[in-house]
């Protein structure tokens, strides 16, 4: 398999991740705070989904983990959160197996099948993993990836624990909308705030992970649709995902009108078990419906019951393509479906 029809799954998981593109005014402001002794217990790391948000969440994991004093000159003396992979605490952290860190992330069910939220049974873990001794000494991490995944209850159990945080303690938490994160958690948490990556530092990051060439040209055009991702960067390289995202956006152009034709031809083009495809389908819906929600008409009041039945839209099709994805349902049904909501609330 070329590293180009590789490049959809050439994404590794963050705890793997060492290189940091983009972010060094966020990686600074972590560092600074980390040597000053005086570090806030919980951090809100938000920006879009795909820059590195968790890639910077576990590179200070590691920092803080395998240099546990602030004051010790390895620290004072640190430009960056680097820690080489060789290190015992980073193989510990790739292979997962690190008693110092705690991670809230999404599960399998009993029936093998990725849940849709971090339940609070989940989030119940913090409460032993703060409260042992055993395991080790010192700081422990705990990162949330993405708190925007906490069901209610979830988030209720989190942001008892962020109320009386245990001594040397420290949260990261990840979100892609961190407006919407509950406000009594906010309130709890520095908030860090990452921007989308500038395109020569996105373009490094996706010809790392893919092993293509700086100056290839169908990663220059993956880059210049991704929006400073480059996760919707390395998805747009896998198979024919470039062209379904322009299928699609060629679909939303011409909006609330749709032809039948064009939508079977894409649910064709989704196939039926494509993660790579359907995420790149969901993800140009996402983009086109936050580009009319942040920037609507002129006379911003009067078309303010469009917006609103938008949002609503917006919302449903969310529900839709996680069931999908989480299922694997039929691809042709839901593109039906999105661009029905979509036609009706553009009209």
């Amino acid at each position: 398999m070329s590293p180009r029809q590789e490049a959809g799954s050439a994404v590794r998981h963050p705890r793997e991740t060492f290189a940091l593109f983009g972010h060094r005014e966020a990686e600074g402001a972590l560092l600074s705070a980390y040597r000053s002794g005086r570090i806030p217990h919980a951090w809100l790391i938000g920006g879009p989904q795909g820059i590195g948000k968790a890639t910077l969440a576990y590179r200070m994991a590691r920092f803080v983990l395998s240099r546990r004093d602030p004051r010790a000159a390895e620290v004072q003396d640190a430009e960056t959160l680097a820690v080489d992979a060789s290190e015992p605490v980073a193989r510990q952290i790739a292979a997962g197996a690190h008693g110092g860190l705690l991670t809230l992330e999404r599960t399998l069910n009993d029936k093998g099948v990725l849940r849709t939220v971090i339940t609070v049974d989940e989030t119940r873990e913090t409460i032993s993993f703060f409260g042992s001794t055993a395991a080790v000494e010192g700081w422990r991490v705990c990162i949330v990836d993405t708190v925007d995944e906490l069901n209610p209850n979830a988030a209720n159990a989190l942001l008892k624990i962020l109320e009386e945080p245990p001594q040397q303690s420290l949260f990261l938490l990840i979100s892609h909308a961190p407006r919407r994160v509950l406000a009594t958690i906010q309130s709890r948490c520095r908030k860090l705030l990452l921007r989308p990556l500038a395109k020569a530092d996105l373009i490094g990051a996706a010809a790392q992970a893919t092993g293509l060439a700086d100056d290839d040209a169908e990663l220059h055009e993956a880059a210049a649709a991704s929006e400073g991702s480059v996760a919707r960067a390395l998805a747009l390289l896998g198979g024919d995902s470039l062209k379904l995202q322009q299928r699609t956006a060629a679909l939303l152009a011409a909006l609330p009108r749709v032809d039948p034709r064009e939508l079977h031809a894409l649910g064709d083009a989704l196939g039926t078990s494509d993660r790579v495809a359907l995420a790149a389908f969901v993800d140009s819906i996402d983009r086109w419906v936050a580009e009319r929600l942040r920037a609507p008409d002129l006379d911003a009041n009067a078309n303010l019951p469009r917006l609103a039945r938008l949002a609503e839209v917006w919302e449903k099709i969310a529900r839709a393509a996680r069931d999908t994805q989480d299922y694997n349902l039929e691809r042709k049904p839901l593109v039906f479906s999105v661009f029905g909501m979509l036609a009706e609330a553009t009209r």
